[in-house]
């Protein structure tokens, strides 16, 4: 691939996301441009799946900035909710991203079908970041940690589901670690690591 790239506009307005992918590449020394700062839109994310969601982001910011764009698609996935909420993560946040009511919701809805023992709380965290190049040219990587919910959320650090997830293995939620410990085991470090190869390779 192009070893060329100074510039990587992130398709997201969700700050807190744009934070993380920015801590993830600074290190490679390319400029990391928000789309939100370039007054492109968010467009509307009819993808069936993480990918396909991922995909229209990332090519829509290609085909308005002229650079190479990224976009995240992420989100959590509760077994017992047949994987719910999925790839709706951000829209049960509403349109204010209210995430804290959010994680109400799904602790509401384990209440109300006793789904709230050991095994039911089963739960992963999903990333799909694609890469779409000005010519067309795209690619999509994956990135997914497994875990279990634990309520009430704990812990003000990272963004969005971090408060009641905790990862396989450990027992801080996402939300009550450090923000550089959770980038180097979270899903979408997973799915960096294989997209930093492409672009080197």
């Amino acid at each position: 691939m192009p070893k060329d790239i100074k510039s990587i506009v992130i398709a997201s307005h969700n700050e807190g996301k744009v934070r993380e992918i920015r801590s993830l590449l600074d290190p490679y020394g390319y400029k990391i441009i928000s789309a939100k700062k370039l007054g492109i839109n968010e467009p509307i994310e009819n993808g069936m799946t993480f990918s396909e969601n991922s995909l229209i982001k990332s090519r829509n910011a290609a085909k308005k900035s002229g650079l190479v764009a990224l976009a995240d698609d992420s989100g959590l996935c509760v077994n017992s909710l047949n994987y719910r909420p999925g790839i709706y993560s951000a829209r049960w946040a509403g349109k204010n991203k209210d995430f804290g009511m959010a994680m109400k919701k799904i602790q509401k809805l384990m209440e109300k079908n006793d789904l709230l023992s050991k095994y039911n709380r089963r739960a992963f965290f999903v990333c799909s970041l694609s890469v779409y190049f000005p010519d067309g040219k795209n690619k999509v990587f994956n990135g997914r940690v497994n875990g279990h919910l634990q309520f009430p959320p704990k812990g003000m650090n990272g963004f969005g589901y971090d408060p009641i997830f905790v990862a396989k293995g450990y027992r801080k939620t996402f939300g009550e670690m450090n923000f550089h410990y959770k980038e180097r085991i979270s899903h979408r470090n997973i799915a960096f690591k294989k997209l930093i190869k492409f672009l080197k390779d």
